[in-house]
């Protein structure tokens, strides 16, 4: 049998990577953008890159692009950061002015570049797909697409809500789509999935679809701008239009903030028409956003669900200072550090409230990647001292309280404190904006297994001297929540304010704290499997994560190839390298570790020859994948 894998030029065989144990899936935190632009004549390339670079932080693992360029889908995707996936020949290739984003980090099962997003399916119409979040009824997911014989390629769940959506939208298949079609069929895939997502999905020549879960959990707002070279009817500016996760990255890129997409709604940008259409596509939406977004995921500068997340922490910091009081009334602080970046805004309120100086001890080097979304702790470990330094003269013989966004592991804090002892201080105090993280976070956050966390079935007591801090302060989680709802009300004080935004959001999930899933389907069963494959033992194999272990190129599983009906749409994957093997049925596997000679086997009945390179162009027709792959001035069909 033929056997079709992507590798970068020059590469030596490789052994293929084992299967993610049970229970793993590609669970990811992510930033997602997409841009539908009214002048066709324009390529929304920049506009992509640029909201993605805004959405760094969200996640440094991986990043993709699909453009629209008539009827062509363009896609580049790859580990690494922006501004490394994307380089100017790239860009120029990523042509059209409509089209999506994604860059992410991975919780499990998704080191592959396979998994990387935007995901693609090229029937019906051509689709793809980038999504923030997690489903947690994969199994049930899983099988109900099997007997509809979709074939699932990789463990990423976007795969799964990719070909739910493309089997609804398939029935309902026009010569003409309708966006009331469209919204039928994401609200098919709403009643079937679990779990906490936010969607952008492309439509080849129909438009862009944006949808969120029914409990909003995973953020996602939208924005317009008006075009500078196209007008309607009556001469008013045509909008542009654009979703991404966070109000930032509109910020940045022009568009004013339209508002959030409700949870369970679906909004449609028709390319054809450049009109907006919304519709609630669930039946008893409730607003329970991710109350770690506000801790820790957010930029400061954003606003989610009607709150600013500057505002939220700036409130963190004013009942940390107020349990600080409470639980140590004596206590002899001389300073208060934050350690950066995200606690600095609690930080600075909390020793406002505390009559402290505010200083800075801790340098950050910007260059090395957060040390939460590091993969594998053995390299968070060897990160941390790289990522800061002390500056002596905050710390020498003095009473340190330092401020923390959370406390996860007890990695970084462990390593951070000795820092502080190290630099010369008497006695180092830690106290935490969020509460004790007691629970794996199952909705999209690296949150891993219990046994992992440093604060299961341990006292603040027991942690602090787990950590060798003198003495811990936790975040109460009423407190934490009524933070928010401080920054949500135009006047906390105001009884009818505050009643107003309790009224809005009705309740968070806070269920790394509380361990109360609100999706309500969470059990103890699901957590032990999922814990089968989500610890950093079973992502690494207990080892050191090594990088990128593919290369750097998407491997040859084919995910986002899934076969489908008739179309004449194409796809151009951009620098990509194709080799092609075909071995008689029972000979030795030729792939074997990466600086090994391939073994010996039958001499192959046909294959490409050496260096062949493959254009990436895939003409979809017939249900099937045709690339052309050039060897020098030679051409082979396949």
């Amino acid at each position: 049998p033929a056997l079709f894998f992507l590798r970068p030029p020059g590469e030596r065989w490789r052994r293929p990577r084992p299967l993610p144990a049970p229970g793993a899936r590609a669970t990811t935190m992510c930033g997602i953008i997409a841009i539908l632009l009214a002048d066709n004549e324009k390529n929304v390339n920049q506009l992509l890159f640029d909201g993605l670079t805004v959405l760094q932080h969200r996640g440094q693992d991986a990043a993709g692009m699909v453009t629209v360029e008539g009827r062509d889908i363009n896609l580049r995707k790859d580990k690494g950061l922006v501004r490394d996936v994307f380089q100017q020949e790239h860009m120029e290739d990523l042509r059209g002015n409509f089209g999506i984003g994604h860059c992410r980090y991975p919780t499990a099962g998704s080191q592959s570049c396979a998994e990387a997003q935007p995901l693609y399916t090229n029937s019906p119409y051509g689709l793809c797909i980038a999504h923030n979040g997690n489903l947690t009824n994969v199994a049930e997911l899983r099988q109900h697409l099997e007997k509809s014989f979709r074939h699932i390629n990789t463990n990423s769940d976007s795969e799964l809500l990719l070909n739910l959506f493309a089997e609804e939208l398939q029935r309902r298949q026009r010569a003409k789509l309708r966006h009331s079609q469209v919204f039928e069929a994401a609200a098919e895939v709403m009643e079937m999935c679990r779990g906490g997502y936010a969607v952008v999905m492309l439509i080849n020549g129909v438009g862009l679809l944006a949808f969120r879960d029914p409990y909003g959990i995973r953020p996602m707002v939208f924005g317009t701008r008006p075009s500078d070279t196209c007008v309607d009817t009556d001469g008013q500016p045509v909008q542009d239009l654009c979703v991404a996760s966070e109000s930032c990255a509109l910020d940045t890129l022009g568009f004013t903030f339209g508002g959030d997409v409700q949870p369970g709604e679906a909004i449609f940008f028709d390319s054809r028409t450049k009109r907006l259409h919304r519709r609630q596509c669930a039946e008893g939406p409730c607003l329970s956003p991710c109350i770690f977004e506000y801790v820790y995921f957010a930029r400061p500068d954003s606003v989610m669900n009607g709150v600013g997340v500057y505002e939220s922490r700036l409130r963190m910091g004013e009942h940390l200072a107020r349990r600080i009081n409470k639980l140590h009334p004596d206590q002899d602080i001389d300073v208060v550090i934050p350690i950066p970046d995200t606690s600095r805004t609690t930080a600075l309120q909390c020793a406002h409230f505390l009559n402290k100086p505010f200083r800075e001890g801790f340098i950050k080097n910007r260059y090395i990647a957060r040390t939460f979304i590091m993969p594998g702790q053995a390299k968070r470990k060897k990160t941390v001292r790289l990522k800061l330094n002390t500056i002596i003269s905050e710390f020498k013989d003095k009473n340190v309280l330092l401020v923390d966004d959370s406390i996860v592991r007890g990695t970084t804090s462990t390593q951070i404190i000795q820092m502080a002892r190290d630099a010369g201080a008497r006695r180092v105090y830690l106290c935490s904006a969020a509460p004790a993280v007691r629970h794996p976070n199952v909705y999209g956050v690296d949150i891993p297994t219990r046994t992992e966390l440093v604060a299961h079935g341990r006292t603040e007591d027991e942690v602090a001297s787990v950590i060798g801090a003198d003495w811990l302060v936790y975040q109460s989680i009423e407190d934490l929540e009524q933070s928010v709802w401080d920054a949500a009300a135009t006047d906390p004080d105001e009884p009818a304010a505050m009643a107003l935004a309790k009224d809005r959001i009705q309740r968070f999930d806070s269920s790394c704290f509380s361990g109360d899933y609100v999706t309500g389907d969470v059990d103890e069963a699901y957590l032990e499997e999922l814990a089968g494959g989500r610890s950093d033992a079973a992502r690494y194999g207990g080892n050191e994560f090594n990088g990128d272990q593919n290369g750097g190129t998407t491997s040859g599983k084919g995910a986002d190839l899934n076969g489908g009906a008739t179309v004449n749409n194409s796809l151009k994957i951009i620098d990509r390298t194709m080799s092609i093997i075909e071995t008689p049925p029972g000979s030795p596997s030729p792939f074997v570790q990466k600086g090994d000679e391939p073994p010996a086997a039958p001499e192959p009945r046909r294959h490409a020859a050496s260096g062949a390179s493959c254009e990436g162009i895939f003409n979809l027709h017939d249900g099937q994948a045709s690339p052309k792959v050039t060897t020098n001035n030679a051409q082979l069909g396949l």
